[in-house]
C-alpha cells in the first residue's frame, strides 16, 4: 500500500480552464481544513483503522477502495448511473476525472480552481456548498454493473467476471426498475451528509453529457457497524442490527469473505469485491401495531439489549435451537447458512410519504462479498422463503455491482487494469 498525504493533488495546473461539461484538471490543496485544521489520513488497505475524529480525512490511495472495511461513517449518499455515452475512450477519460475529483474531495478540498474566483463568464469548478466544512471522513467507492460488459458497447463483453451474475427475483420481491440496476455507482459516506450529496452532485456534473444519473439513496443511521467496539446501532424497528458483522480491522475475515483473491477471477478484480444493493421497504406502521412479544420473536433477539433469546447480553452466543425456525437471527446465522458471512454497510431511509399516507421508510442495505453466488445469494433465498420479517418488509429496489481494487497512487485510476 502507498501512503499518500492528506493534502490531496498536487498544486500544479492547467494554463486554461477545463471544458464546462466536465472536469480534467488537477485539484489545488487549499491548505488547512476549517472545524479542526487538516487531519492525519487513515489508512485503507490490510491495515485499516478505525477513525475516532469525525470531521477527519479517510486516506483515498490504497490497496482497497475506502468505504468498505472503512468505520462506517454515519451518512449516505448512493447515486446509480447510466453510461449515455458510446464512446470507450470518453468513459475511460470520465473515469479518470473522477478519480482526480474523489482524491481531492476525500480530503476536503474543491474540485478544480474551486467554487470562486475563476472566470465570471464561466460555470465555477465546484458548486461550493462544502466549503467550510471538515472531511467529514468522505470516502468514495466506484463499482461497474453488469450492463457496463454488454457486447457491442464498450469491448469488455470478455472481462465480465463470472461472479457479477444478474441477480434472481427472490420470494416476495417487488422490484422497480426506476430504483434497480446501472452501469456505475458511486457510494459516498461521510459523517455530514452534505459533504456527502456534495461529493456526488460534483462528480454527476464532471460526468455531465456522458452518465446520467439512473436513481440515488439518501441514509442516515448506519444500520451496521465495522467496529464491534462501537455501540450497535439501531434499525428503523428500534432493534440493534449487525451485531455479528465483519469487523473492518478483522483481517482474516475479510480475506476470507469480502476480498477477491489471486486467481478467483479476472486479474482487474484482485483486492477487490462484490456489492450487492437492495432498497428494503418497511412496513412502518403495521410493525408499530405488533406486540414487543411479537416483534421481539421476529428478531429473537431482545429490543433493550439486543440479546438473543435466552441470553443475558447482546454478544453472546445464541443458542439457536432456543429461537423460532423463523426468526431473522436463526436463518441469518453463519451456522445457519454453512459458513457464509457478508460485510454489510447499510444505512436506514425516511423519504416522505407514499400516496396513502403511509411513511415511505426502510433499509438501505448495502453488503460486500467476495461472491455473491456465495454470499448474498444463497443467503437472501434462504430468508426470502422462511423469515418472519417478510411480514413487515418488502424488497422494492436491487442492484450489484463489481467494485474494483483501490486506486494505488497518484498515476493509477478507477479501473484502469479493466481497460488496459
Amino acid at each position: 500500500m502507498t501512503d499518500e498525504p492528506t493534502t490531496g493533488e498536487s498544486a500544479s495546473r492547467t494554463p486554461s480552464r477545463r471544458s464546462l461539461i466536465g472536469w480534467g484538471g488537477a485539484g489545488l490543496a487549499l491548505g488547512a481544513v476549517a472545524a479542526g485544521g487538516t487531519a492525519a489520513a487513515l489508512h485503507t488497505g490490510e491495515d485499516a483503522v478505525p477513525a475516532a475524529d469525525t470531521g477527519g480525512a479517510v486516506a483515498f490511495h490504497g490497496v482497497h477502495q475506502a468505504g468498505i472495511a472503512t468505520a462506517v461513517q454515519d451518512r449516505l449518499h448512493f447515486a446509480s448511473f447510466d453510461v449515455t455515452t458510446d464512446d470507450r475512450a470518453e468513459l475511460v477519460q470520465l473515469l479518470k476525472d473522477w478519480t482526480k475529483a474523489a482524491a481531492v474531495l476525500t480530503q476536503g478540498h474543491p474540485v478544480g480552481d474551486g467554487a470562486y474566483g475563476g472566470l465570471p463568464e464561466a460555470p465555477p469548478d465546484d458548486t461550493g456548498e462544502a466549503l467550510g466544512l471538515s472531511p467529514s471522513r468522505l470516502t468514495l467507492t466506484v463499482g461497474f454493473g453488469p450492463g457496463l460488459f454488454e457486447k457491442g458497447r464498450f469491448g469488455l463483453e470478455d472481462k465480465r467476471p463470472d461472479a457479477l451474475v444478474d441477480l434472481p427475483k427472490f420470494p416476495g420481491d417487488n422490484l422497480e426498475a426506476t430504483r434497480s440496476g446501472g452501469d456505475l455507482c458511486i457510494q459516498a459516506c461521510a459523517d455530514d451528509p452534505q459533504v456527502a450529496v456534495h461529493a456526488i452532485r460534483n462528480l454527476a456534473r464532471i460526468g455531465f453529457g456522458k452518465i446520467a444519473i439512473r436513481w440515488s439513496q439518501l441514509g442516515f443511521g448506519k444500520t451496521s457497524s465495522t467496529t464491534p467496539d462501537a455501540q450497535t446501532p439501531r434499525n428503523m424497528m428500534g432493534f440493534k442490527d449487525g451485531t455479528r458483522n465483519i469487523s473492518g480491522t478483522d483481517t482474516a475475515a475479510l480475506k476470507d469473505h469480502v476480498w477477491v483473491a489471486d486467481k478467483a477471477g479476472p486479474d482487474w478484480m484482485t483486492g477487490g469485491s462484490y456489492l450487492v444493493a437492495r432498497r428494503i421497504r418497511m412496513h412502518i406502521e403495521t410493525w408499530d401495531r405488533s406486540s414487543l412479544q411479537e416483534q421481539e420473536d421476529v428478531f429473537g433477539r431482545s429490543k433493550g439489549e439486543g440479546a438473543p433469546v435466552g441470553k443475558a447480553k447482546e454478544r453472546d452466543e445464541p443458542f439457536l435451537k432456543a429461537l423460532l425456525p423463523t426468526s431473522h437471527v436463526r436463518l441469518a446465522h453463519p451456522d445457519s447458512n454453512h459458513g457464509i458471512r457478508i460485510l454489510r454497510r447499510g444505512y436506514s431511509f425516511t423519504d416522505g410519504t407514499d400516496g396513502l399516507g403511509r411513511l415511505d421508510a426502510g433499509l438501505f442495505f448495502i453488503a460486500y462479498q467476495k461472491d455473491a453466488r456465495e454470499g448474498f445469494i444463497p443467503l437472501q433465498r434462504s430468508l426470502a422463503r422462511h423469515d418472519a420479517l417478510n411480514e413487515y418488509i418488502q424488497h422494492v429496489g436491487s442492484a450489484h455491482f463489481a467494485v474494483p481494487p483501490g486506486v494505488r497512487d497518484k498515476s493509477d485510476w478507477w479501473g484502469r487494469a479493466l481497460f488496459a
